[in-house]
């Protein structure tokens, strides 16, 4: 993501005159701080042996930054649509980025005090499934308005590793409740 974004979008900036570096900030936080964290998080609470309160702690911290990056991740999206004089919301990937991030912050909200019941980190993966999805949608966007062959080659790459990351998180939780619970 960070090649792509550098070597072939012109940079990272959300101060930027630049409508296509602040539109950068957007893929750049959602992957590596909304699904990267979210994904981080999950692992933490069913994988990493520690005393279980402080699963819940690790887990339920990552869980807000990734919120607060997302949340970023979203602004930085409505501030370059601004900037474009783009309309907002008219894509797949919008909606559906939309509705991870308002899922997962309700489940924040609402988990706090849920989350301290069993089986409360179900959600968790189901939303980062979407939100997985959102990132596919996303990239197959810019695949498509790519540049060049090889700009297009690097989006469709980090498309697999952020499906073969989810894939990764999920399969994970998975061999570790059946083979541990």
């Amino acid at each position: 993501m960070l090649v792509w974004l550098l070597r072939f979008r012109g940079g990272i900036n959300i101060q930027s005159d630049d409508p296509e570096q602040i539109f950068n900030v957007h893929p750049f936080v959602m992957c590596w701080g909304f699904i990267l964290l979210v994904g981080e998080a999950i692992l933490a609470y069913t994988t990493i042996p520690m005393d279980h309160r402080t699963q819940k702690m690790v887990h339920m911290l990552v869980h807000l930054v990734a919120l607060i990056l997302g949340i970023f991740g979203v602004y930085a999206a409505f501030k370059f649509h601004d900037a474009a004089v783009a309309p907002d919301l008219v894509s797949l990937h919008s909606w559906l980025g939309i509705l991870a991030i308002a899922l997962f912050a309700l489940q924040w909200l609402f988990g706090f005090f849920a989350f301290w019941l069993p089986g409360a980190h179900e959600r968790a993966r189901a939303i980062l499934v979407l939100a997985v999805c959102a990132a596919e949608t996303g990239l197959v966007q810019k695949s498509a308005a790519a540049a060049s062959a090889g700009e297009g080659k690097l989006i469709n790459a980090t498309g697999v590793f952020i499906l073969l990351y989810g894939v990764a998180v999920a399969t994970a939780v998975a061999l570790r409740k059946a083979f541990f619970l």
